[in-house]
């Protein structure tokens, strides 16, 4: 098929989000979330590309400020993961996530804003877990494509953020 053709079975994008696997030093920093009548779980900083951000970069700038209060340095996109979604429209398609490494540049938790804040479902507790496969695997990271990436990859996200990268 050229590449100008448009795949008969390609899926619709309904939803994108940008995603942060937040390096400090040895430490990944995540968000515990507990919802009611739920076991809790472990996602990275990040949500959904909104029409106000430019790009998917800045959709990850704003979401890791609005959660963590934080600023990030060295954003390197590290993979992306695609599933079936359906939008509160009813519109059904696919979410592309956007998974970057990045490292804690500054934060400020006095500073989060935003509809986790602001209007909460649930509890969203910011934790460090060490940066190996041992500190991974002891929290339900979600997705599990993500716990499966990090498991897989623990010296090639460090890499991602080498000084010889370039």
């Amino acid at each position: 098929m050229a590449a100008d053709t448009p795949d008969p079975v390609a899926r619709p994008v309904v939803k994108r989000t940008a995603r942060a696997i937040l390096l400090d030093g040895d430490q990944l920093l995540l968000i515990k979330r507990t919802k009611p009548g739920e076991a809790p779980y472990w996602i990275t900083p990040g949500g959904g590309v909104e029409p106000g951000d430019a790009t998917v970069v800045d959709a990850l700038h704003r979401e890791v400020d609005e959660e963590l209060g934080a600023k990030v340095a060295d954003v390197v996109s590290a993979f992306v993961d695609t599933v079936e979604h359906i939008r509160e429209d009813g519109a059904r398609g696919v979410k592309v996530q956007h998974f970057f490494v990045c490292r804690l540049a500054s934060m400020d938790l006095s500073r989060r804003h935003g509809p986790e804040v602001d209007e909460p479902c649930g509890t969203y507790e910011f934790v460090r877990v060490p940066f190996t496969r041992e500190g991974v695997a002891s929290v339900d990271v979600v997705p599990a494509s993500l716990r499966a990436y990090l498991d897989a990859n623990i010296e090639g996200v460090r890499a991602l953020l080498a000084t010889d990268l370039g």
